[in-house]
């Protein structure tokens, strides 16, 4: 089969030509300024984060999260909130891909599936620091250029200018059309 014939064409798009997802857990130390005796909450904000792709089968999704954790101290008589900004690299494989791509320009559209968020908030055994174990998961998609090749229907369908299209309403259809059906379909019926 030849692409050079009549019968196909070849079209350039852009399409996805790279798709990858990543579940991450990890766990972050955080020291605060006193020896906590219970943890009170703990959530994470300010979320940001810039996807960009690493080699020919990876993207890399370089992020930042802050961890606020309120805990008590001094045998539960006073509190406080330590606040920790974390980083992290996380490097998506790209499970599917197409190799056709036409040159190096690429896109890359990053979708926060799950953002940051607290699995547990515990106190270290030594007591002096506070374990927190985050859950977060991309999915990234990977746009480039590629050639598409379709093939011409020489019998396809052809629209001509010339035809015309007859909308009209024949008196016949006219006749049997209700004026009061919108008002009877409204109107509530009781029972006598």
């Amino acid at each position: 089969m030849s692409f050079l014939d009549n019968d196909y064409r070849e079209i350039i798009t852009k399409a996805v030509i790279g798709k990858g997802k990543k579940f991450t857990q990890a766990t972050h130390s955080i020291s605060p300024s006193h020896r906590p005796t219970s943890i009170l909450g703990c959530w994470v904000i300010n979320h940001l984060y810039n996807a960009k792709k690493a080699s020919e089968d990876t993207v890399e999704i370089s992020g930042s999260y802050d961890i606020n954790v309120w805990y008590s101290y001094n045998d539960n008589t006073k509190t406080e909130v330590v606040t920790e900004r974390v980083t992290y690299n996380d490097v998506v494989p790209l499970g599917i891909k197409d190799d056709n791509c036409l040159n190096d320009d690429f896109d890359v559209i990053c979708k926060v599936l799950q953002q940051p968020n607290c699995l547990e908030c515990k106190i270290s055994n030594q007591g002096h620091k506070i374990h927190v174990e985050i859950e977060r998961e991309f999915l990234v998609q990977v746009l480039g250029d590629t050639k598409v090749y379709v093939k011409v229907d020489p019998k396809g369908f052809k629209y001509d200018d010339d035809d015309e299209w007859d909308y009209a309403v024949t008196d016949d259809e006219l006749k049997e059309i209700d004026p009061d059906f919108l008002e009877s379909a409204n109107k509530v019926r009781t029972k006598d």
